[in-house]
């Protein structure tokens, strides 16, 4: 299966080829009999259009592509492949860019316009909140217009609408407004509605929340070890049921992001570890000083049944930093994976044959 779905990979590259070719600007010729006549358009003057192209010198049709561009194309696929498995999909490096790209439990602001050049924002320290947790509302209206002393703001769910909570924000500084929701709701997704008043009038802001069950406690690192060409990295998770469960956690060294980890693993109700495994192809060679950090856990229960949703859980804020058994032993070198490679030569053979 893994072959086949290569060699139809292969063949959709193919085909785009061809088909980039066929829709080429200067190719017009091959579509002339699929035109419409749209409405109100003159009919064509197909006796001076065929005289004026009798006229012109014949323009060079476009050539098909050529063997040695179909060539490159599969060789640019097997490179591109290669680097690919060069990583195991527990241990991925990271850019700065990516790092912060991955940062989950985060809410992104909207802001709706008001008239003239004025905006109407709310604001929330997460998008993902643990059942109980207090929601803090923060909004902030700006511009010309005048602002009333208070808002309201509204949980509902969804997609029942049933109001499930309400309370006051009320100014705290001229334009800014805070106030507190409860999340002690069922888990699942809600519509947060803040109501303004701008020059006497209503305006509404809506965006999303989720409420999370309470799925057990983070309880810090067990010590590190390598083994093989791993970091392994034993976190220690309190899970309140048994389930599968992945986790995730973004290793680095001082400022500089390291690696993205991964790992699943089932958990019985009570306490567990789940084992994040940083490979020797994202840390030897690197000149790592002094300790690491785990920042950014997330950790998911996936779903027991199809259909069931996938809840989430965060570890601290401040995450968690240790001291590195000796690195040394971790190797440079690619993750060994005999059906990622038996692949990539496969590609590779394909590109050698043009």
């Amino acid at each position: 299966m893994p072959n086949k779905a290569l060699l139809v990979a292969v063949a959709a590259i193919a085909g785009v080829a061809a088909t980039s070719w066929l829709l080429a600007t200067d190719n017009t010729g091959r579509f002339s009999g699929h035109t419409t006549k749209l409405a109100g358009e003159a009919a064509p003057a197909t006796h001076q259009a065929d005289v004026l192209a009798a006229s012109q010198p014949q323009q060079a049709q476009p050539e098909p592509p050529s063997d040695n561009a179909l060539g490159f194309m599969l060789a640019s696929v097997a490179d591109d492949y290669r680097q690919t498995i060069r990583y195991p999909e527990y241990s991925i490096p990271l850019t700065r860019a990516q790092a912060e790209a991955y940062q989950g439990n985060r809410y992104h602001p909207v802001a709706l316009p008001l008239e003239g050049d004025g905006e109407f924002v709310v604001t929330l320290d997460k998008f993902r909140f643990k059942r109980g947790e207090p929601i803090l509302v923060a909004a902030s209206l700006t511009g010309r217009q005048v602002f009333g002393d208070t808002m309201s703001a509204t949980l509902e769910s969804i997609p029942d609408r049933d109001r499930e909570d309400s309370t006051v924000l009320e100014s705290v500084e001229p334009g800014y407004y805070e106030g507190t929701l409860s999340s002690d709701h069922d888990p699942g997704e809600y519509r947060l509605i803040v109501e303004a008043r701008v020059d006497s009038s209503a305006v509404r802001h809506v965006s999303t929340l989720n409420i999370e069950p309470d799925l057990g406690n983070f309880e810090g690192l067990d010590s590190p070890y390598v083994t093989g060409n791993d970091l392994v990295i034993p976190v220690k998770f309190d899970p309140k049921n048994s389930g599968h469960y992945s986790l995730s956690a973004q290793l680095y060294s001082g400022n500089n992001p390291l690696a993205q980890l991964q790992q699943e693993t089932a958990l019985s109700s009570g306490s567990g570890t789940i084992e994040l495994r940083a490979h020797g192809s994202v840390l030897a060679g690197r000149d790592l000083q002094g300790s690491l950090q785990l920042r950014n856990l997330q950790i998911r229960q996936l779903p027991a049944r199809p259909g069931d949703p996938t809840h989430y859980a965060y570890g601290p804020d401040e995450g968690y930093e240790f001291s590195p058994p000796d690195l040394e032993k971790l190797r440079d070198e690619p993750a060994v994976n005999p059906e990622s490679e038996q692949r990539a030569q496969l590609l590779q053979q394909l590109a050698d044959k043009f």
